[in-house]
């Protein structure tokens, strides 16, 4: 029984007549991690059907349409760990691929995301932008910020399912035991890697932590200070766009790079202090892309990661050598799992002087 129809004797729920922006959202999440699907924006639909590359999109909403991402990332309607995605399906930005996608955090604007492609996969096939998909298993070609990506994803006719995997653009080694003087922890001891955005990577113990043991508020602290500090004392290329070029955040981890069975455990602090609830797929991608730069694992050995805040698991392996640039590559596998937790309908009431949202932290 549908509560919301027959409990109000057959009254719609308000509002009636909605004074300003209306958003609809698909809802869902991958280890922990939501995330927030606008499966349609006219104003990104209209940019790209006039020829804008996805990159430059992305300028072009954090320009002209930021009032979209502050409104459903941040409170009242989102929250503090909210993470969304803008689908755009047509124009030249899609050419080739099922779909292409801009992602939205708490902060801005990211170029690669894991935990969302996972998530994307399963939505492309159910929302019909693939048009005839094949059982067992459906691939789903995205065009992302940072390039395209290809997921694969259970079909069994009538729904999509889980595990769904990906392949990644080349991920590399920036940096190798670069020494970072990190304010009120001295030297510090950080590798950089890139997944489609980059990281830096640190040991908590080097930091005096625990990532699986430490309050999750001191872990975040000392990430962002690796994070500023690396912005301040290290420049980062990209091959293809300095676009691309930004630090994105700081996974601290258990410092058990070589390989093994047993999960190896970390944290990401990304953007303004965002902790991801998940593995993080795009830094499964960097490690991944680090542990085999430094003869730690072979192509095609799978590790397994877990989150230090939820538990949950990814799991990626190299499969294939490359180049990008001046750099040695990989092409990443990741797996994990991604599940629906409903649909919305957003209201923005142009009289409300908290329409857009607002940060509290």
């Amino acid at each position: 029984m549908a509560a919301a129809e027959g409990s109000g004797g057959g009254r719609r729920l308000p509002p009636h007549s909605p004074s300003g922006l209306v958003l609809q959202t698909v809802e869902m999440h991958t280890g922990g991690e939501p995330l927030r699907i606008i499966p349609r924006l006219e104003a990104a639909e209209e940019a790209v059907a006039g020829g804008l590359s996805l990159l430059s999109l992305r300028r072009e909403m954090a320009a002209a349409q930021d009032h979209v991402r502050r409104a459903l990332m941040h409170e009242p309607r989102g929250h503090a760990g909210m993470y969304g995605v803008v689908v755009v399906a047509g124009g030249a930005a899609t050419t080739g691929a099922h779909l292409s996608a801009v992602f939205l955090h708490g902060a801005g604007y990211s170029t690669m995301c894991g935990h969302a492609v996972l998530a994307l996969g399963r939505f492309a096939l159910d929302y019909g932008l693939v048009a005839v998909p094949s059982c067992p298993e459906t691939a789903v070609r995205l065009h992302c910020p940072c390039g395209p990506i290809t997921a694969f994803v259970p079909w069994d006719g009538c729904r999509s399912g889980n595990p769904v995997r990906f392949h990644s653009v080349p991920a590399f080694a920036a940096a190798i035991d670069l020494a970072i003087d990190v304010p009120g922890h001295g030297k510090v001891v950080v590798d950089i890697g890139y997944g489609g955005t980059f990281y830096a990577f640190v040991s908590a113990k080097q930091l005096g932590l625990d990532v699986c043991s430490s309050k999750t508020r001191d872990l975040v602290s000392a990430a962002s200070a690796v994070t500023e500090a690396v912005k301040k004392q290290f420049k980062l290329h990209h091959p293809e766009s300095e676009d691309l070029a930004f630090l994105y955040g700081t996974i601290l981890t258990d410092g058990k790079d070589a390989f093994s069975e047993e999960p190896t455990t970390n944290i990401c602090v990304f953007a303004d202090e965002q902790v991801d609830r998940s593995p993080t797929g795009s830094g499964v991608m960097a490690r991944i892309a680090l542990q085999y730069h430094k003869g730690l694992i072979q192509l095609n050995q799978t590790r397994t990661f877990r989150s230090s805040t939820t538990g949950s698991l990814f799991t990626g392996k190299a499969v294939k050598a490359t180049r990008f640039g001046d750099y040695n590559a990989v092409i990443v596998e990741v797996s994990g799992e991604a599940f629906y937790t409903g649909t919305a309908t957003f209201t923005v009431e142009e009289e409300d002087p908290l329409k857009y949202g607002f940060v509290f932290k």
